[in-house]
């Protein structure tokens, strides 16, 4: 990905091909893994096998290769700046936390218990809510950036607002998950979610904010640099992961094919509701309209990688949930640049009523 640094923030000026193709490669995975789960199920039996504490091992590095190259572009220093714009920021919070999980677990609800309950398996259908809450509390680290640079977005606002998400979700994202499971009659694994947050949370943000300081004592044109060529292994991850979940799912897949598209009908209207209200409520409180796009975007975008990592952990492999927050990474892209083309179309329509007096 081209970059260029804006204070110290480092700023995406188009989507790589990799990224702007990100469902395809999803789909490819898919096919990939659902043939090869099929043809040697005996190799992914034995890697699903591999496990310490209920913690898969390939699994949990693939993770760690993801999760920490996206928080390298994370700069805490940046929450010095988060006065400077309090309403949008109380915006991005309110939606982030107070909305976000909210929503998609009555969502869920709806459209897994009753909509589409019939044509779902029966034993699934709490795995499938859990996987869809599980995505809705870990609000976007990393592809944030790219959203907010393609509206014209303040880079400076958009790191600010990261870095204070990220601080909240080493503490809020298991309570909000045991919350909601709980009121969703789910069992919460307690251990297992604290251990995940532990793993997959505050172990991969202490490692990135270390290495980030190693890296930037050769100054931002090498950090940029170091960030360029470090981008493809966590993509590179994120695809041999759902390989391998892939190969475990298939079976369900092969069966109902029509699960994928499903679990995406509350995953979308989340993705517009969410980002709907933050934009509105921003132009509400006179925000900018280059606050008010990464406001918008973060609220709509989700962390996934932490997302299928805490779901594989929690529930395992063959889970529902599994599937459900790999259906968020299959339609992030496309959705996400729909949700980038309205905001930027209906910029005139914004500031007409933040420009008055």
């Amino acid at each position: 990905m081209n970059t260029e640094t804006v204070g110290s923030v480092p700023a995406a000026s188009v989507m790589n091909g990799f990224e702007r193709y990100l469902s395809v490669w999803v789909a490819a995975c898919i096919v990939a893994g659902i043939a090869l789960g099929q043809s040697a199920p005996g190799v992914f039996q034995a890697v699903g096998r591999m496990e310490i504490a209920q913690v898969n091992l390939p699994v949990g590095l693939l993770i760690w290769v993801m999760i920490v190259p996206m928080l390298l572009k994370v700069d805490f220093a940046a929450l010095g700046q988060v006065k400077r714009h309090w309403r949008g920021i109380s915006v991005t919070l309110f939606v982030n936390w107070a909305v976000k999980p909210f929503s998609m677990a009555l969502l869920a609800w709806i459209f897994i218990r009753h909509v589409f309950a019939a044509w779902l398996p029966p034993t699934q259908l709490d795995s499938y809510i859990a996987g869809l809450i599980l995505l809705a509390a870990a609000p976007c680290t990393a592809m944030v950036f790219v959203w907010s640079r393609l509206t014209g977005g303040d880079p400076v606002f958009t790191l600010s607002q990261v870095a204070l998400n990220d601080i909240i979700m080493l503490f809020a994202f298991a309570p909000v998950v045991g919350l909601l499971l709980g009121l969703s009659s789910i069992t919460v694994p307690w251990a297992t979610l604290l251990v995940s947050v532990v793993l997959y949370i505050v172990i991969p943000v202490v490692l990135a904010q270390l290495w980030r300081r190693t890296l930037l004592r050769r100054g931002h044109t090498a950090f940029d640099r170091a960030l360029e060529r470090i981008g493809p292994l966590s993509m590179a991850a994120l695809l041999l992961t759902l390989v391998l979940l892939f190969a475990f799912q298939g079976e369900a897949i092969i069966r109902q094919p029509l699960v994928i598209a499903m679990l995406a009908m509350p995953i979308l209207i989340q993705v517009f509701f969410n980002a709907g209200l933050a934009y509105w409520l921003n132009r509400q409180a006179g925000e900018k309209h280059n606050i008010a796009c990464p406001s918008a975007l973060i609220g709509a975008s989700n962390f996934f990688e932490l997302a299928v990592a805490a779901a594989i952990s929690l529930f395992g492999f063959h889970s529902g949930a599994a599937l459900a927050t790999v259906v968020g990474v299959l339609i992030e892209v496309p959705v996400m640049l729909l949700v980038v083309r309205m905001v930027n179309r209906s910029r005139g329509w914004y500031e007409r009523r933040t420009a008055a007096p």
